[in-house]
């Protein structure tokens, strides 16, 4: 299986791009990774939010295949213990999934039509963050999970 995190907007923060770095660069380990980033969308000012998430929505839709298995970071999503979510990775693992697609979304979240195609909603906590953030959380999580399966001491209850 291979997992994408997919995401909208470069990180120009370079502290949080060091982060998301480090646990890029050891996922290999353990899967076959890849992180896909969206440009943002330009001139937003003259367009709505309903607009921007169109637009959006188009290029995550560009990027997925029909076999894919999409999980969009929604704060309405499943919540999850690191512990629940290493579990979860490994029931996709065992599924016979070729890929599994995470999305971050832009500020104003999915446009109704990637909400019509995702196959799941997972929330990293009920608090908002930044993209950046997200996919410097989500990338850790999915380190952290992969070193639990392998009972490697990183993650402590």
């Amino acid at each position: 299986m291979e997992i994408s995190l997919l995401s909208i907007g470069k990180i120009s923060a370079g502290w949080i791009q060091e982060g998301i770095g480090i646990f890029e660069k050891r996922l290999p380990r353990y899967i076959k990774y890849s992180s896909i980033i969206l440009p943002d969308i330009r001139n937003v000012k003259s367009l709505t939010q309903d607009q921007i998430k169109e637009e959006e929505g188009r290029q995550i839709l560009s990027r997925l295949e029909a076999a894919d298995f999409v999980v969009l970071m929604d704060e309405r999503g499943i919540e999850y213990t690191s512990r629940g979510f290493s579990e979860w990775i490994q029931k996709q693992m065992n599924s016979g999934r070729k890929r599994l697609v995470l999305v971050i979304g832009g500020p104003y979240g999915f446009s109704e039509e990637v909400y019509q195609r995702a196959d799941l909603k997972m929330s990293i906590s009920k608090m908002t963050f930044t993209h950046e953030m997200a996919k410097l959380v989500v990338t850790e999580q999915i380190y952290r999970a992969f070193t639990i399966l392998r009972g490697e001491p990183y993650h402590h209850d």
